[in-house]
């Protein structure tokens, strides 16, 4: 037994994913175990379309990290206080995080082509919950909403963990009838 040094290997960061709260036009308050999850992430990302700022503010004062951008029915006082897109390094990985990736027909190939420099999309607008990887090895998520299912069967949100480069499992909540 010498001097060898042994890493400590480190807890694995845990993200909740979530988009278009559209509060309060669809749902009057977040579902309580959305918010039993902000609980748990280490951080949490919107993919816009918050509708109210009282939704901000709420995530921004419980999650111990946040980050957000508008969407396309985000009022000027929301599109004021967060960007259009945001990109940040967690566990080794390059996220990046928007509201509208456009039609789903052609997505992987125009978000790799678009975002060339990133590991991880996430994104919102749909409402329809999505996990791809593009050629090259981007992976697009899309949390789906957990306020307003719109055709889907299930008002949805994801989680997953990312820790030394790698994106652990992606889980999608459905979260049961209001």
């Amino acid at each position: 037994m010498g001097n060898e040094a042994t890493a400590t290997p480190r807890r694995a960061t845990r993200l909740l994913l979530t988009s278009d709260t559209h509060l309060p036009l669809r749902a009057r308050r977040l579902p309580d175990e959305l918010l039993q999850t902000v609980e748990w992430a280490d951080l949490v990302v919107h993919a816009g379309d918050w509708v109210d700022e009282a939704t901000l503010d709420l995530l921004a004062y419980r999650a111990r990290r946040l980050v957000g951008v508008h969407g396309n029915n985000d009022s000027p006082e929301l599109q004021a206080r967060l960007p259009e897109m945001a990109r940040f390094l967690e566990g080794g990985l390059r996220f990046g995080v928007v509201h509208e990736t456009g039609a789903a027909r052609g997505r992987e190939g125009r978000c790799a082509a678009r975002y060339p420099d990133l590991d991880v999309l996430i994104f919102g607008h749909s409402h329809i919950p999505w996990d791809t990887q593009a050629p090259g090895g981007l992976r697009l998520l899309n949390p789906g909403s957990p306020t307003d299912r719109r055709r889907q069967p299930h008002c949805t949100y994801m989680t997953c963990t990312v820790a030394d480069g790698t994106l652990g499992e992606v889980v999608l909540h459905r979260l049961p009838q209001r």
